[in-house]
């Protein structure tokens, strides 16, 4: 079983930045391959990013790319997104999640931009962005 834990959301001014943490349980935790995904009102949930285990690939959704930042401190079993020129339309509830399985090399990119893919989440954490 594994456990997440989100923190760092809250309301921000258009153009600011954030940092998520997500804090996750589990001795394994480097093997576990890592993502923020987001949901807003009246909307599907969607990608942001993930960052795979050993390696360390970051992919990202394009509505980010560049302005968002993942990474992982594997000694406090943790993941960061770091959100920089925030915009209204980034306002949601943001989700961690991690994947267990094992994902061949060749697909990690487009199942690990599936939300399908991960087996564990966070409660959320709000962000909202005003103008």
């Amino acid at each position: 079983q594994v456990q997440l834990v989100e923190s760092g959301g809250g309301l921000v001014q258009a153009g600011g930045s954030l940092r998520l943490s997500c804090a996750a349980s589990g001795r394994t935790f480097s093997s576990y391959h890592m993502g923020w995904f987001r949901q807003a009102p009246g909307k599907e949930r969607e990608f942001v990013a993930t960052i795979s285990r050993s390696v360390g690939n970051t992919y990202y959704a394009d509505s980010v790319k560049g302005r968002f930042s993942i990474s992982r401190d594997s000694a406090k079993n943790t993941i960061y997104l770091q959100m920089n020129s925030l915009k209204p339309e980034d306002t949601a509830v943001y989700y961690c999640a991690a994947a267990t399985g094992i994902i061949r090399i060749g697909d990690a990119e487009s199942r690990l931009r599936n939300d399908r893919t991960y087996d564990y989440w966070g409660q959320g954490t709000q962000i909202t962005v005003s103008s």
